[in-house]
C-alpha cells in the first residue's frame, strides 16, 4: 500500500531542483529591481487572460468529471477560484492600462502557453489523483511567487489591494486545500492508480510552470 503523503515527499525531493528555480526566478528579481516596467506588465496580463479562460475551462470539466465523486468538491473549489482569479485578473490588467478587448486581442506565447494545454490535457484524460498532485505540487511555488509580484507591485507601481488582488488569492490558498488534495491521491492510489503517474503529472506540470516564466522573462528583458 503506497502512502500518498510520503509519495508526496519524494515527489517534492524529487522537483527541489526545479522548485528552487521557480523560487529564485530572474523574472521577479528584474520587476523587483525595476528592470521590468509597467509596459511589459501588460504581457503578464495578456498571457494570464488566455491561461485563465482555458483554465476556467478545464476546471468546469473536472467538475463534469468528478462532480459526483468524492473528488468532485475539490475540483469545485478549484473552479470557484478560478472564476474569482479572472475577475481579478481584469481589474489588474485595466490599472496596468489593458482593456477587455486589448486582452482579447492578445496572441498567447507558446512557452508561456504551454502549462494550460497541459492542464486541459489533465482535465481530458488523467485521474483525479494524478491531477490534485499535480495541483499539490504546483500551487506553492505559484503561490509564493504571486505574494511577491503582489508586494511588489504594491511598492514599485502603487497598486492598491483590490488591484493585486488576482496575485493575492493564488498567495492565500484554502485551509483545506493540502489535505483534500492528500485525500483524493490516497484514494486514488487505493484504487490502482500507477504512482509513476501521479509522479509524472506533477512533474510535467512544474516543468510547464517554469517554462512559462522563462518565456516571461525572456520576452520582457531589454
Amino acid at each position: 500500500m503506497v502512502d500518498a503523503k510520503a509519495l508526496l515527499i519524494e515527489i517534492g525531493k524529487e522537483l527541489q531542483p526545479v522548485t528552487e528555480q521557480l523560487l529564485r526566478h530572474p523574472y521577479v528579481q528584474a520587476l523587483e529591481e525595476g528592470k521590468i516596467g509597467r509596459a511589459e506588465l501588460c504581457l503578464f496580463a495578456g498571457e494570464q487572460y488566455n491561461i485563465i479562460a482555458s483554465d476556467l475551462k478545464s476546471a468546469a470539466y473536472l467538475v463534469s468529471r468528478f462532480g459526483s465523486a468524492r473528488s468532485g468538491d475539490f475540483f469545485l473549489g478549484i473552479l470557484q477560484g478560478e472564476r474569482a482569479a479572472w475577475e481579478a485578473l481584469l481589474t489588474f490588467a485595466h490599472a496596468v492600462g489593458l482593456s477587455e478587448t486589448q486582452l482579447r486581442e492578445h496572441e498567447p506565447l507558446p512557452g508561456a502557453h504551454a502549462y494550460t494545454c497541459y492542464m486541459a490535457w489533465l482535465a481530458l484524460y488523467a485521474s483525479d489523483a494524478e491531477i490534485a498532485a499535480a495541483y499539490l505540487v504546483n500551487f506553492p511555488a505559484w503561490g509564493e511567487n504571486c505574494g511577491r509580484l503582489s508586494r511588489i507591485l504594491k511598492e514599485r507601481f502603487d497598486l492598491g489591494d483590490k488591484e493585486v488582488a488576482f496575485f493575492d488569492l493564488f498567495a492565500s490558498p484554502p485551509a483545506t486545500f493540502e489535505a483534500n488534495a492528500l485525500s483524493i491521491i490516497q484514494q486514488g492510489l487505493d484504487r490502482g492508480t500507477e504512482p509513476r503517474l501521479i509522479q509524472r503529472a506533477a512533474r510535467l506540470l512544474q516543468a510547464y510552470e517554469l517554462m512559462y516564466w522563462d518565456t516571461l522573462y525572456k520576452t520582457s528583458s531589454p
